[in-house]
């Protein structure tokens, strides 16, 4: 395929191009400090520096536009970037692209909807002060969690107290833009779990960022099927992405 890449300097722009992708338009970031966009023909590729804790080159469109926009801007990005979309799309850059080579697979989960009605109302609130609690909790429940307190991008905690107040559920509002508000480092303390905490909890937080931002989504674990399921109750879709080096950038 031959043609130019056309770079793509506002917002509105990003969106078009991609058809109100919500993950391009979530690395978009409202075209913040560092972000940078480009299109050619059905192919989006948006760079953004330090977007949940790593440089991400996002892509979209048919395989073989999506070789040619990745060729065409990768001396543009130092060495740090790496890939990230759907999987499908990232497996076939693997054999088109030379040095794309795979490194994760997991779920994009969004929704553009507040969580469907339940028995159980949503619960909890915003945090204030309450950093040592939040990372005490993660470091018991959840030590892998890319969010933590202090970590650039993550804006503000959300928790759920027991009735002696002790915090038993967190949720970060991390990562967010304008058009899409962002959830990560969900945990319930383990001697809390099966109580429905965590799910009253994500519930308070979807409402809240769906009602700000006009979308909310996430990412998890495939093999999560207990996360899954409760973010599907709340009305999230699914959506197999993978993220890949990106060697010789």
């Amino acid at each position: 395929m031959k043609g130019r890449a056309v770079e793509l300097t506002a917002t509105g722009d990003v969106v078009a191009a991609c058809d109100d992708d919500t993950m391009i338009v979530w690395a978009a970031r409202g075209m913040g400090a560092g972000v940078r966009a480009w299109a050619l023909g059905e192919a989006v590729a948006v760079a953004s520096p330090d977007l949940n804790r790593r440089d991400r080159l996002t892509v979209r469109g048919p395989a073989p536009q999506v070789a040619r926009l990745v060729g065409l801007v990768r001396p543009e990005l130092d060495p740090s970037y790496r890939l990230l979309g759907d999987r499908a799309l990232l497996g076939e850059l693997t054999e088109r692209v030379p040095g794309v080579r795979p490194l994760a697979s997991f779920e994009w989960m969004d929704a553009t909807r507040p969580p469907p009605p339940a028995k159980a109302p949503a619960a909890g609130g915003w945090l204030e002060g309450a950093e040592r609690e939040v990372s005490a909790l993660l470091a018991e429940a959840s030590p892998s969690s890319w969010a933590t307190p202090g970590v650039a991008g993550v804006r503000r905690w959300a928790g759920l107290r027991a009735e002696d107040g002790t915090l038993v559920a967190t949720a970060a509002d991390a990562w967010s833009c304008p058009q899409v508000g962002f959830v990560a480092g969900v945990a319930t303390a383990p001697s809390h779990r099966g109580r429905g905490h965590g799910e009253r909890l994500c519930r308070f937080v979807f409402e809240a960022l769906v009602a700000g931002h006009g979308r909310v989504a996430l990412m998890v674990e495939t093999g999560n099927h207990q996360a899954i399921s409760l973010y599907e109750r709340l009305g999230l879709r699914l959506r197999p992405v993978a993220a890949a080096a990106l060697d010789g950038a």
